[in-house]
């Protein structure tokens, strides 16, 4: 008979990790009981997606001896998903993607505590994620991570060395998949590359030429992107495309399935039609699990120390037997995200709104629709149209009294950026510095810019 003094605990895998010192340890590790306790207690973690990696990351996470955890998904549950996205039942179709997860996860670990968001990124303040010690984006989109990314730096802050300040750095880890193919990353902001610096690893979406659409489809996904790309326009008009949109996706899958007889084509299915219009790629559960593993791993090490985290970037690679390996890439020390911010000098008398005119002009920036905050104050909203009424009158004012008189410090700006004609919803961090005040003359500071 086994009795309670003998019976195996379910952190007995964890404790060998936080019980007991090692070589690989990290500066702040201090091996003991309270270790444990504490990661219970004190550290907060966000995972951001509750998709296939997402449900992976919130059963991982739970199962190394995090109880605070928070989950945030726009996302429905749809057929589609069941086959990998494994916390998901067939009478949850439709429900919130992000509620449904966390519920499973906490009725299968006791003690576990997860809050579900069921929303866009965008939709919550930028002050939301800075109450969280790590950031775990489990994403399938680009757009995504790079507006996570920005909003984790600009919490970011750098001494006047220009050397980033340890205690306010935001640790993400980045998780992602395509088949069997998946990455796991480290991004501490100001010490490692972030998602910007290295953005050049994700290669530019497949486009097909129009005239091939419009004249000669040949496969399935010329018929899909026909109906998607133009036919869509014909009939709508000035009426935006909604990939998220049920309704949408399915009149595109209709209009293709009419293409594609008319020239014969075979293979428009529903499944496909989601995967061309909103560029997925088939998922793998077993690559998901892997991923996820890596992922929770280095949550673990950043939150305990217990040993020394990625250096910096792990791909899997399972096409054809089994491949991993670790590149350590740079960062880049002119990063418009992660480094000390764009110099912005300004006179004194410079209105908010001249101020925001100026973001749209600015050759590193080009910023339209900007919100604009200060030390968490929001200065001028663009929306929701209760905080732009409430905040409409500061356009009229000085950014120097705006600011506290402050003569140089940091402002936060959110809005459109158009780059390379396309446009995305970004963070940006801007060093504002006024000139003409006694003490402070024009200065250069473009080398940490």
């Amino acid at each position: 008979m086994t009795d309670a003094t003998t019976a195996p605990s379910r952190s007995r895998d964890l404790d060998k990790l936080l019980l007991r010192p090692g070589n690989l340890v990290g500066p702040i590790f201090d091996p003991g009981t309270q270790l444990r306790e504490d990661l219970k207690e004190y550290v907060r973690i966000l995972v951001v997606g509750a998709g296939g990696l997402g449900c992976e990351l919130l059963k991982d996470l739970a199962l190394s001896g995090f109880t605070n955890l928070e989950v945030i998904d726009m996302d429905r549950i749809e057929v589609s998903n069941l086959n990998r996205q494994f916390l998901f039942r067939l009478e949850d179709v439709g429900k919130p993607k992000a509620e449904v997860a966390a519920k499973r996860v906490m009725q299968r670990v006791s003690g576990v505590n997860i809050v579900p968001h069921f929303c866009r990124i965008e939709d919550k303040e930028i002050e939301f994620y800075n109450d969280f010690s790590i950031i775990v984006l489990g994403l399938d989109s680009i757009e995504a991570r790079s507006y996570i990314n920005s909003v984790a730096c600009s919490f970011l802050e750098y001494d006047s060395d220009d050397n980033p300040r340890d205690i306010t750095m935001k640790p993400m880890v980045d998780g992602g998949t395509e088949g069997f193919k998946g990455h796991a990353r480290v991004i501490l902001p100001g010490r490692t590359p972030c998602f910007e610096c290295t953005i050049w690893l994700f290669p530019p979406q497949v486009k097909f030429p129009l005239c091939t659409l419009a004249e000669t489809p040949r496969n399935a996904a010329h018929c899909i992107e026909y109906a998607h790309l133009i036919k869509w326009n014909e009939v709508h008009g000035g009426k935006a495309f909604d990939p998220d949109e049920p309704e949408h996706m399915k009149w595109v899958y209709n209009e293709a399935v009419k293409r594609a007889e008319l020239f014969g084509i075979q293979g428009v299915t529903y499944s496909l039609t989601q995967g061309v219009v909103k560029n997925i790629i088939p998922a793998i559960a077993s690559t998901n699990a892997v991923i996820s593993a890596a992922c929770a791993l280095e949550t673990l090490k950043i939150a305990s120390g217990c040993s020394k985290t990625l250096s910096n970037y792990l791909t899997y690679n399972g096409v054809e037997g089994l491949h991993i390996k670790v590149t350590e890439f740079v960062r880049d020390k002119d990063c418009l995200v992660c480094g000390p911010g764009v110099l912005i000098e300004l006179d004194t008398s410079v209105t908010l709104q001249k101020f925001i005119d100026l973001l749209e002009e600015h050759p590193r920036l080009l910023l339209s629709k900007a919100s604009v905050t200060h030390r968490g104050k929001n200065l001028y909203m663009q929306a929701p149209p209760v905080l732009e009424e409430m905040t409409r009158s500061n356009l009229s004012l000085p950014l120097f009294e705006l600011m506290g008189k402050a003569t140089k410090d940091i402002v936060h700006v959110t809005g459109i950026e158009n780059k390379d004609d396309k446009k995305t919803s970004c963070l940006r961090k801007l060093r504002v510095v006024f000139k003409g005040i006694d003490g402070i003359m024009d200065m250069d500071m473009a080398g940490g810019a």
